[in-house]
C-alpha cells in the first residue's frame, strides 16, 4: 500500500485490551502509512455520577470535533457493545456518508453477543444499517464470526484475532516451583474473587511449593493486599507498566484467567507470549486458543474447580512448562503482531 495513504485510527482510550491493541496497531503500521489516532472516548476518572457526567462529556466533546478533523483515506473504527457501539456508530456513518471513505469496524468486547440478541427494534436496526454501511467487519474468532453475520453480510465479516509480539517475551521454562501469575483489572468479572479464594485453600495445602503474582488496580486490590499480607508466597504488586508486566509474564509458570466473559483476551496471549501454561474459562474465543495440551479450561465461578485445576499444575510443574513451551510456540506462529499487521494492510489495500 503506498506509504501517503492515510489512515485514521478511531478507538477509547485508557480501557484495557483495546487501548493496548490501537497502542500496538499504530506501532506497526506507522513505517507503511501515514496513521492518525482519533480519541472517541476516554475512561474517566472518578466514581458513580461524576464518572458518568465525565464520560458523556468526552463522548459529546469527540462528536463534535470530528467533522473537524483532516479528512483520511480509510477509517478503522474500534468498538464493543451497548454505548460504546452507539458512539461508534457515530464515526461510522459520517466516515461512510459525509467523507465517502471506506470504513473497517473491529468489534471487541466480551458481551457483543447478549448485544447481538437485544429484544430492542431500534437498536438491530442500528446495528444492522451499521453493519451495512461499513466495508468490514474484523471479530475475533470464529465464534464471533458466527454471531456477528447474523446482523452483517457474511463475506463482509473476517476473523483477525488480537496479536502480541513475542520478540519482547523472554520465557524461563523453569519447572524448579511453580510461579502463578494473574495480571488485569481486579474487577468482579474477571474472577479475581475466585482466585483469591483459590489461594487461601492451596495454602492450606501440605506440601505444596509455588509462588503467586497479582498485578492490576480495582475493587479487589484491598483483599489482594490482605492475602498477600497473609502469605509469604504472595505478592500483589498493583499497576504494572508494560515492561514490568512482560518481565512479570516472562517469569511466571501458569498465567490464570477465571473470567466470566471475554472476547479474545490480550492479556491471556501475552501469558503464552511468556512461557505460561493457562487456566482460564470455555468463554468467548478462549477454547478456539486452550486445547488440553495448552492450558486448563475451567466453570466461570467455580472457585473449587479453579482449585483443583491449579493443584494439578503446581503438583506436577514439568506438565505447567510444557504447556508453557506449546504456548509459546502457538504464540510465535499465529498471533504475532507482524503478522496481524500484514493482515491489515492487505485489508485496507482491498476496502480502498
Amino acid at each position: 500500500m503506498n506509504e501517503q495513504t492515510k489512515l485514521l485510527i478511531v478507538g477509547p482510550r485508557g480501557t484495557g485490551g483495546i487501548d493496548q491493541y490501537i497502542t500496538e496497531q499504530r506501532r506497526y503500521l506507522e513505517d507503511r502509512m501515514d496513521v492518525r489516532l482519533y480519541t472517541r472516548y476516554t475512561a474517566p476518572k472518578g466514581e458513580g455520577l461524576e464518572r458518568a457526567v465525565r464520560m458523556i462529556l468526552s463522548s459529546i466533546q469527540a462528536i463534535l470535533l470530528f467533522p473537524f478533523q483532516p479528512r483520511p483515506d480509510i477509517v478503522h473504527v474500534h468498538s464493543s457493545h451497548t454505548y460504546s457501539f452507539y458512539r461508534s456508530a457515530f464515526f461510522v456513518l459520517f466516515s461512510a456518508y459525509v467523507w465517502r471513505v471506506p470504513v473497517v469496524l473491529h468489534i471487541h468486547g466480551s458481551s457483543f453477543d447478549e448485544f447481538l440478541d437485544t429484544d430492542s427494534l431500534v437498536v438491530r436496526r442500528l446495528q444492522s444499517l451499521v453493519f451495512d454501511t461499513v466495508d468490514d467487519v474484523i471479530v475475533l474468532s470464529e465464534y464471533w464470526r458466527g454471531l456477528v453475520a447474523r446482523r452483517a453480510d457474511s463475506d463482509k465479516v473476517h476473523v483477525m484475532a488480537n496479536a502480541v509480539e513475542p520478540a519482547e517475551y523472554a520465557p524461563t521454562f523453569e519447572a524448579d516451583s511453580v510461579h502463578i501469575v494473574f495480571v488485569s483489572n481486579l474487577i468482579e468479572r474477571k474472577g479475581i474473587g475466585e482466585l483469591l479464594d483459590a489461594i487461601e485453600a492451596l495454602e492450606s495445602m501440605p506440601n505444596l511449593s509455588f509462588e503467586v503474582s497479582i498485578g492490576g488496580r480495582g475493587p479487589f486490590a484491598e483483599r489482594a493486599e490482605a492475602v498477600a499480607e497473609a502469605y509469604e508466597n504472595v505478592e500483589y504488586l498493583g499497576f504494572l507498566s508494560e515492561e514490568e508486566k512482560r518481565d512479570l509474564l516472562s517469569r511466571g509458570t501458569v498465567f490464570v484467567l477465571p473470567t466470566y466473559a471475554e472476547g479474545l483476551p490480550i492479556a491471556m496471549l501475552e501469558g503464552m507470549a511468556g512461557g505460561n501454561a493457562i487456566v482460564t474459562t470455555p468463554v468467548g474465543s478462549i477454547p478456539e486458543v486452550i486445547s488440553d495440551e495448552r492450558g486448563i479450561l475451567v466453570t466461570p465461578g467455580d472457585a473449587e474447580e479453579l482449585t483443583q485445576a491449579l493443584v494439578r499444575l503446581v503438583s506436577n510443574p514439568e506438565l505447567a512448562v510444557q504447556m508453557g513451551r506449546r504456548n509459546r510456540e502457538l504464540i510465535e506462529e499465529r498471533y504475532s503482531w507482524e503478522s496481524n499487521a500484514n493482515d491489515l494492510v492487505e485489508m485496507y489495500a482491498h476496502a480502498n
